[in-house]
C-alpha cells in the first residue's frame, strides 16, 4: 500500500510516468505552486523531464493516479 502523498515532501522527488511521450520517462518535482496569498495551501507543482529538461506543471495530486505516475525512477 502506497503512502498518502503530502506536497510538502514533493520538492526534489523523483517520478516515472506509466505512459512516457516523446522518450520523457523521468521526472523531478522543481517547485511548488502555492495559491495566493502567501501561505496558502499547495495547489500545483512544476514537474522537470530529466531527459529534455521540459517543465511542466499539474496539480499535485496528480501524481496520485497510479495508472499515470510511479514513485521513483522505476
Amino acid at each position: 500500500m502506497n503512502t498518502p502523498l503530502n506536497p510538502k515532501q514533493l520538492p526534489l522527488s523523483k517520478w516515472t510516468a506509466v505512459k512516457p511521450v516523446d522518450k520523457e520517462k523521468h521526472f523531478i518535482v522543481v517547485k511548488l505552486i502555492e495559491a495566493e496569498p502567501p501561505g496558502a495551501p499547495v495547489i500545483d507543482i512544476e514537474l522537470q523531464a530529466v531527459h529534455s529538461g521540459r517543465v511542466q506543471v499539474l496539480p499535485w495530486r496528480a501524481l496520485s493516479d497510479p495508472t499515470a505516475w510511479k514513485r521513483g525512477w522505476v
